[in-house]
Order: C-alpha cells, then structure tokens, then sequence
C-alpha cells in the first residue's frame, strides 16, 4: 500500500489516479501515525505552493517526526514538486524555512533571467541508473511549474534540467526519491516513473 500524505498542499488526488492507473494500490494518509502502519510499504509527498506554509502545516499536523522516522526505517518515500523541495535542509521563500534535512543544501529563487515560473516541459538528462528511471531515456521530457530550485549536490542527483542554470531535478538518497518536476502530468515517461517507484514498494524490482 502506497500512503499519499495530505497536509492541505494540493494535487493528491492527481497523483492518486497516477498511481491507481499503473495498478498500485493508495491510500490518503491525514495522520501522522498512519504513516508508520505497516501495511505502509511507500510513501509520497507531493505538494503545491509556498514551501515555509507547507513546512510549517507538516509541523502542525505532527507529520515532520513521522516522516523522519519512517524515512529512518529504511522505506521507500517519493517528494513530488514541493514534497521535493521540502526534502532538503531549508529554502530562502518568503524570508527563509527550514526543511526536512533528508538531502544536503538549500532552495533557491531563480534571478529572473527567464521567465518565472518555470513552466511547462522541459528535459531531464540522466546522472545516474536507479530502478525508478527503469525505461527513462536520456533527456526525456517532463512537466515542471516551479520559481525555486534545489541545489545539484553530484553525489546523489539522478537527473538535472538546465533553466537559467543546470540544478538537481531528481535525486536519490538511499531509498528516498525526490522530482522536481511533475511526474503525474508527465504523460507516458511520468507513468514509467509513478510506475518504477510503485514497484519498488511492492518488493517486485532491485534498487
């Protein structure tokens, strides 16, 4: 069972029907104690909006010391969008926030060089094989709506997109995945992806 943690940030429903169309089963988790069930085997923290608004709900709700706990266990989690960013240590929106601290540094405004935000399809290069890029090629397309952006630490990026800079627009650290971009309005390539981590949850493919 894949838990999809609700916190009030958006586009659960969306990123249910993703992983319901490729035959995994869901459910919305709006406790944190739900998390921590064992019939849990994976977990997704998507989101939309502003990252200190979301981090500070994730405290209201108790979810932040459930999350770091099921992450200690050696589960599988997925940050989608928001759920990815709040994965890393703080962000400087809206005057600064801190993060969960799963992966290393900090969020970013792009300057305004190009348009913000960064919207719609745009390429995700391959840095490194994982099983939840099993079918992904190289330089695939994939949708992002974003104005922040994390930073690119070599050492665990998965993927990078170039906009305005190159950054980080997946990473892995252990068995904790994180996107940038929208996998659940990524058509067939984002189905691969919802698809691999569905998989790897249910024990049916190697990390």
């Amino acid at each position: 069972m894949i838990g999809i943690i609700d916190y009030e940030a958006g586009n659960l429903r969306s990123v249910q029907n993703a992983f319901n169309s490729t035959g995994y089963e869901t459910c919305i988790l709006t406790e944190p104690e739900e998390l921590l069930h064992n019939r849990i085997t994976g977990a997704v923290l998507p989101g939309v909006g502003s990252f200190p608004a979301a981090y500070r709900r994730l405290a209201q709700t108790g979810f932040i010391s459930a999350i770091k706990k099921y992450i200690n266990e050696q589960k599988y989690f997925l940050g989608i969008c928001l759920g990815y960013q709040l994965l890393f240590c703080g962000s400087e929106e809206d005057g600064g926030s801190p993060g969960l601290g799963v992966f290393p540094g900090r969020v970013v405004k792009f300057s305004g060089r190009e348009k913000i935000p960064h919207m719609g399809w745009n390429r995700a290069s391959v840095k490194k094989n994982s099983a939840i890029l099993s079918g992904i090629d190289d330089n695939e397309y994939f949708y992002f709506v974003h104005s922040y952006y994390p930073p690119d630490d070599s050492k665990l990026t998965l993927t990078t997109t170039f906009y305005e800079k190159e950054f980080a627009s997946g990473i892995c650290s252990g068995n904790v995945f994180g996107f940038q971009f929208h996998p659940e309005k990524s058509h067939i390539p984002g189905r691969k992806i919802i698809k691999n981590f569905g998989a790897l949850c249910a024990g049916n493919t190697g990390h």
